[in-house]
């Protein structure tokens, strides 16, 4: 399972705190527990003051020797009002040979030009979810579960214009998947914890999981898949867990909840709510 980094600005600012030089960055999530360490790739993706989105990614742990460097080159010189940082520990739904999980393509954030998506969970059948796609289906170039929910989102988002909207139809299609193929132990997916900026000014954080997975990388007083998030004079910092050891600085973001943060007016205005309800097929 994977590490999410959300960070939305009024101002252009360095993300270098949270990704590298805090007690619990990224970085230092990515190898913290050895045993647990995510070393299958990282990525970095901002828009420019232009609206442009860059994306610079690694194939193994940002903790490595031939991929630290880069990691904190990136993490020390990307300014951006809107960014997305992740850390990848594969899931393998597919029981893939480990040195096919690798490789730029599978790494995270992904991107279609226009919008910033990242995951940290896993779904059972992507192959099965993939044929849902219809023609967006060629737009998957990686063996990564993560890239199938990917354009299953962007699917729906390109039809309503709805961040919220596309991530519930895309949770429903996954649900829809699992009943086809006869409700497979472990449900339709472990987490669907994503993070999506669909523009340079709006960033959404999704938090739905499924049992439960232990605790946090950095701290065991938090669920592993609950996610948390911060206002700061900067704005707002979100992720899989708190980046510093202040938790009583962070608020939860819990399972079922979606926060959006959208800049306006040189201020980062949220809102909280609840995902959408799921229909009636889906009980456990």
């Amino acid at each position: 399972m994977c590490r999410l980094l959300g960070v939305l600005s009024p101002e252009e600012i360095s993300s270098r705190t949270w990704l590298l030089d805090s007690d619990r960055s990224l970085y230092v999530q990515s190898n913290v527990m050895p045993d647990r360490a995510q070393k299958d790739g990282w990525g970095i993706g901002w828009f420019d003051e232009d609206g442009r989105i860059h994306v610079q990614k690694g194939i193994r742990g940002a903790f490595e020797p031939r991929e630290k460097e880069h990691f904190r080159l990136i993490a020390g010189t990307a300014k951006s009002r809107n960014l997305i940082g992740h850390i990848r520990h594969a899931s393998n739904p597919m029981n893939l040979p480990r040195e096919r999980l690798l490789g730029l393509v599978n790494s995270q954030p992904f991107e279609d030009g226009q919008t910033l998506f990242a995951h940290n969970g896993s779904i059972p059948l992507p192959m099965e979810a993939r044929k849902l796609l219809g023609p967006l289906e060629v737009k998957v170039r990686g063996v990564n579960d993560s890239e199938v929910l990917y354009w299953l989102m962007q699917k729906h988002y390109r039809a309503s214009g709805d961040a919220l909207e596309a991530f519930g139809a895309a949770r429903q299609d996954l649900v829809t998947v699992w009943e086809r193929n006869g409700r497979p132990k472990g449900g339709p997916w472990s987490a669907l914890n994503v993070l999506f900026a669909p523009m340079p000014d709006e960033l959404w954080a999704f938090c739905c999981y499924e049992g439960e997975s232990g605790h946090n990388l950095c701290d065991d007083g938090q669920p592993y898949f609950q996610m948390s998030y911060q206002e700061t004079p900067q704005g707002l910092v979100i992720g899989s867990e708190p980046f510093d050891s202040h938790r009583e600085t962070w608020n939860a973001l819990a399972n079922g909840q979606f926060l959006r943060g959208q800049i306006h007016k040189g201020r980062v205005i949220l809102e909280k709510g609840s995902l959408p309800v799921l229909s009636p097929i889906f009980q456990r």
